[in-house]
């Protein structure tokens, strides 16, 4: 796997405290995208799935507070497999998995790739769509621009239509 950088805490990319890594290389290139670094299909330094989960499972010992992990970019889709089988672990050792991603929702949903079907499959929260300039706001929660989407896909994927994630607090005041 090429992983650009991780970022070992924080509350912007998804819900809760999250451990974000960042996948390298994107064809999209958005303009003005916050990652350009992330572009490069050969940057980055070179990760082996089993390194990335011990690395993870170590974590969980050490960080009691994470909720998850957050797959950002670049865009993990290009890895899709190999962040699949990540994601996977991410859910054994009971983390949530949020997913960013430069395709839609409906070009993922439409490919025959047993990786990319695996990554939406391990993922919780798909935040999809193309960074544009002209739809940014400040205001967006885990979004750039207004035409990305939120979405819940474990319910996406069970009722066969878009469902978008919605903050929910439980009885303590967390978001769920």
């Amino acid at each position: 796997m090429r992983i650009a950088d991780f970022e070992e805490e924080s509350i912007a990319d998804g819900p809760g405290l999250r451990y974000v890594i960042f996948a390298q290389g994107c064809i999209h290139q958005c303009p003005n995208c916050h990652n350009p670094t992330t572009w490069d299909i050969n940057g980055g330094k070179e990760y082996s799935v089993k390194e990335l989960i011990r690395k993870l499972n170590k974590l969980k010992k050490e960080m009691k507070a994470i909720r998850g992990v957050t797959f950002s970019g670049g865009d993990p889709f290009l890895q899709a497999a190999d962040f699949a089988e990540v994601a996977m672990a991410v859910k054994k050792i009971g983390w949530d998995v949020v997913t960013y991603t430069g395709y839609t929702y409906e070009e993922l949903i439409n490919t025959d790739s047993f990786g990319v079907q695996a990554l939406l499959s391990a993922t919780d929260i798909l935040v999809d769509g193309r960074f544009v300039q002209a739809l940014y706001s400040g205001n967006l929660r885990f979004r750039g621009s207004s035409n990305q989407r939120v979405i819940d896909a474990a319910k996406t994927l069970e009722k066969g239509q878009i469902v978008i994630w919605k903050d929910r607090k439980n009885k303590t005041g967390r978001y769920v």
